[in-house]
């Protein structure tokens, strides 16, 4: 019968797999706050905030089930299954570990298909049986239970770290029962009279010598078991329960429809210790214990508010959450992207084509020194930055030689300075700095003043039009910083310089020619 029982397991198996579920990923979010008790609030903001690693525990559903299925007693005689059932309340402790509380009652057969010794001690219920067969009998037994436990259930696949979330979950159980067992025999015909066993071959098929059994016997299960301790006075039976402690153990496997429903196959063992479930202890002959074996079919329902609550913690996988904030995070602290310039050129090294240029030599977006006049001198080592090209070549410092025409080879010529026209310089806010866009500027005065070597330069800034307090002295500085530059980079003699300080555009230095 015991190989029925597993069919009918495999059977339910294949059912489910082939029937498919939902894949439905839970809505839990470690960032969503709804979902959190104002227990753990400051763990979730202080999480949230970056001032924790770990994230707030969240409010999940309890689980109702429901569960029927077959039991059967493992013991001295031979067992039949029976039939049981009972309603459960399970709480997630964490994402591996939950406790679950449950009622099951059941009724559990047996019948043997040998002869055996009589049972004499703690009362006899089957003395005129045994009187009719020379002091032996066939064992038969009915047993009704209640069973209360309360199970530590630990699951052992909804941590995954190749998969978002868990559709099917593997456990184990282990726990406690208080189990109220109510055993009977059945012992006598219908006339009251002991059984003749006398018409029954036990040598021949098992099958044959149960379908004897069967045809003989009634199965009113009207005698009480023989008795043993530790007995109560409720029940079906008056003075003939059953009263004792057991250990659970077992495994199941779920399988998740929706995130409401589940369904799930489980087998459960309850170990009481004892020998008298079956009625029946061969004593001397057997020193083992009885025990019931209970496979079943779960519907189980998720309880709670889902705008509060997330699923029971089982089937929800911790590994979600650090996977897809790596993917794309929303809470990470990333640190600002620092990008090596070895030669501060403000050209990043991966892009830099010239990544040796000197600390404040301009460079085009490339880091490559600039060369404007394209004299193949670059502008930070140019002392004259825009040399017309009939000058080429230039000289190590971008000075070009511009050869005399050839009709003027043998004139002496005369130097007008009225005919320069030279440029102003204008400076921003307070600055007295000669900029980059000034320095060529200046670099083209220089080169006049160069090829006129007889004509001094006059030199003016302009305090304005008001004469604003400190106006005079920024116009000096930017007059002398004007004249500082002409004689440290161009080489200009300082003697060639002539300085005034008149109103006008405050933020110009003009110059002209001072002969």
């Amino acid at each position: 019968m015991a190989s029925k029982k597993y069919l009918l397991l495999a059977g339910a198996m294949s059912l489910l797999a082939s029937t498919g579920f939902a894949q439905v990923k839970p809505s839990y979010d470690a960032l969503d706050s709804s979902k959190v008790p104002a227990s753990r609030m400051a763990q979730f903001n202080s999480f949230k905030n970056n001032q924790s690693d770990y994230p707030a525990k969240p409010r999940d559903m309890w689980e109702l089930g429901l569960h029927g299925g077959l039991m059967m007693i493992k013991g001295d005689v031979h067992g039949k299954p029976g039939f049981g059932g009972g309603v459960s309340l399970r709480k997630a402790l964490g994402h591996t570990f939950s406790l679950r509380a449950e009622y099951t009652g059941s009724y559990a057969y047996g019948q043997d298909y040998s002869l055996k010794p009589t049972i004499i001690a703690n009362g006899n219920p089957w003395a005129q049986t045994a009187a009719l067969n020379g002091g032996r009998i066939v064992p038969n037994y009915k047993t009704a239970s209640h069973q209360v436990s309360l199970d530590m259930i630990a699951s052992l696949s909804n941590i995954m770290f190749y998969k978002s979330q868990p559709k099917v979950n593997w456990y184990v159980l282990a726990g406690y029962s208080l189990l109220l067992a109510d055993v009977d025999v059945d012992a006598l015909n219908g006339s009251g009279a002991g059984y003749d066993y006398s018409g029954i071959s036990f040598t021949g098929k098992r099958k044959d010598i149960l379908d004897a059994l069967k045809n003989l016997q009634d199965k009113k299960y009207e005698q009480n078991a023989p008795s043993q301790g530790n007995r109560t006075q409720i029940g079906r039976k008056d003075d003939n329960q059953l009263l004792r402690h057991a250990l659970n153990v077992g495994t199941g496997i779920g399988f998740k429809v929706s995130k409401r429903f589940n369904i799930a196959i489980e087998e459960k063992l309850t170990l009481p210790f004892d020998d008298y479930l079956d009625g029946y202890t061969a004593g001397a002959y057997d020193g083992s214990k009885d025990f019931m074996y209970y496979t079943n079919v779960r519907f189980n329902f998720n309880l709670g508010n889902a705008n509060k609550r997330v699923e029971p913690l089982w089937w929800v996988n911790p590994m979600d959450f650090a996977y897809n904030e790596l993917n794309s995070p929303r809470r990470m602290k990333l640190p600002t992207p620092v990008l090596p310039d070895s030669d501060g050129d403000g050209v990043t090294d991966q892009f830099d084509r010239e990544p040796n240029t000197p600390a404040g030599a301009p460079v085009d977006v490339n880091g490559v020194a600039r060369d404007t006049d394209g004299d193949g001198v670059p502008d930070y080592k140019d002392k004259q930055l825009i040399t017309p090209t009939y000058c080429f070549p230039v000289d190590a410092d971008g000075v070009g030689k511009c050869p005399d025409p050839e009709c003027c080879k043998d004139r002496v010529k005369a130097t007008d300075c009225s005919t320069l026209v030279l440029p102003s310089v204008s400076f921003k806010g307070s600055s007295t700095k000669v900029s980059s866009d000034n320095e060529a500027i200046l670099a083209s005065v220089a080169a006049s003043l160069r090829s006129n070597p007889a004509c001094n330069v006059l030199v003016t800034g302009h305090a304005g039009a008001k004469a604003k307090k400190g106006g005079v002295d920024l116009s000096s500085r930017r007059v002398d910083a004007v004249i500082d530059y002409l004689a440290e980079k161009q080489g200009i003699d300082r003697g060639r310089f002539i300085k005034q300080n008149t109103p006008g555009d405050a933020g110009t230095v003009d110059l002209a020619p001072a002969n």
